[in-house]
């Protein structure tokens, strides 16, 4: 009878001849220095990629078109970009809920529990990383610096420190990754040589697939690696103009196949399987864009029904598209954003916000000293 032992990885029991299989390869005790540069020599658009970049394709450009009926962008940066922070912060352990995610985003409160501090610094650095992109369309090893030391609220760059190991749940080495900061730069110097090589020879979203395997296995900071990586692919779909806007939720798709992403991960570095890899990827895009697409259209379609009832049950001094708009911008609006919008003065924009309280469309919470009011429909749409 075959000896077993833990995977905890994966959180399965795998044989001991398949797991020394799968390692022996490369020693993972060793920092993998020789980490290949991109591309690898293998065939990365073989039928089976092929035919599944065609759907992801198809399914990513409707998403891009859907997110261009909204009438207020900022909907879509606030609502779906804080999910994408919640969920990425998610894979690393680090848990909020929605509900406390959305009240730290609107409230002036300062006590804010750590972990939720830590989803808004990742909701930070993306927004920071879409803008920098569009300012200066280069992906450069200083963005993803920059990403890291948001995320973690350091000064640290690139590691230095030398014994950088990968483990599972029970402390085993599973991967060590490059070693040495030069060697680290020089690695990074190549992914960024060959993501903006655009000679063509390579579909995008492939292309992206192999970049966010190359910057996970370089791992070139001390922590944050794996959300820096996640913010690196969206911004990636930006910088080829497959999206207007950082939307797309991939992080989601991994929670919910969190064991295979790090089991191909894996597969890609000790056995070369680039193409589960790959068509992983490429699933991921698909399935979150129609996802995405789905939560746009509940969005727009309560956006609409909001903008009917407070236009038939309000009085025309108090609706307005404007306010309609600004309370689907988050889930949680109060006061002083109305009086920042310049849609109304203080006193006056208080009553606007009992008004739609009264009609069943805020519910008010008090949050520390100051009264948040919560858009029911918007948040039901996006908690699910």
């Amino acid at each position: 009878m075959k000896k077993r032992v833990e995977n905890v990885i994966n959180n399965r029991h795998v044989d001991t001849i398949a797991f020394r299989k799968k390692f022996m390869k490369i020693d993972r005790n060793t920092p993998y220095n020789q980490l290949p540069p991109l591309p690898p020599n293998i065939d990365v658009e073989s039928k089976k990629i092929l035919k599944k970049v065609a759907s992801s394709h198809r399914q990513l450009a409707e998403l891009k078109g859907i997110a261009n009926t909204i009438p207020n962008q900022t909907i879509l940066i606030n609502s779906i970009i804080l999910q994408e922070a919640r969920s990425s912060s998610e894979i690393e352990n680090v848990i909020t809920t929605n509900d406390k995610l959305y009240q730290a985003f609107s409230s002036s409160q300062r006590s804010i529990d750590p972990q939720t501090k830590e989803v808004l610094r990742y909701r930070q650095a993306l927004w920071t990383g879409y803008n920098r992109l569009k300012k200066r369309c280069i992906f450069s090893t200083n963005l993803s610096v920059e990403l890291f030391q948001i995320i973690k609220q350091t000064n640290e760059g690139i590691r230095t420190a030398p014994g950088t190991r990968i483990a599972d749940g029970r402390g085993r080495i599973v991967y060590s990754p490059p070693e040495g900061e030069r060697v680290i730069r020089d690695k990074l110097e190549d992914l960024e040589k060959f993501i903006h090589n655009d000679d063509g020879k390579i579909d995008p979203l492939v292309k992206l697939a192999l970049i966010h395997y190359q910057f996970e296995a370089i791992h070139p900071f001390t922590d944050g690696n794996g959300r820096t990586g996640r913010i690196m692919n969206v911004l990636y779909l930006v910088y080829k103009k497959l999206l207007d806007l950082p939307i797309l939720y991939l992080s989601q798709y991994i929670i919910e196949h969190k064991l295979e992403y790090y089991r191909l991960l894996r597969s890609v570095t000790y056995d070369k399987e680039w193409e589960s890899w790959i068509i992983y990827i490429l699933d991921a895009i698909e399935k979150t864009s129609i996802n995405t697409k789905e939560k746009i259209a509940r969005i727009r379609d309560q956006f609409n029904k909001t903008l009917e009832k407070t236009r038939k049950e309000l009085p025309s001094h108090v609706y307005s598209k404007e306010l309609i708009e600004l309370i689907f911008e988050q889930p949680y609006c109060k006061i002083q954003f109305i009086v920042d919008k310049g849609i109304a003065k203080r006193q006056t924009a208080g009553v606007y916000l009992n008004e739609l309280e009264r009609i069943g469309i805020l519910k008010k919470k008090k949050v520390g000293k100051e009264n948040l009011f919560l858009n029911k429909r918007l948040f039901e749409v996006l908690k699910n």
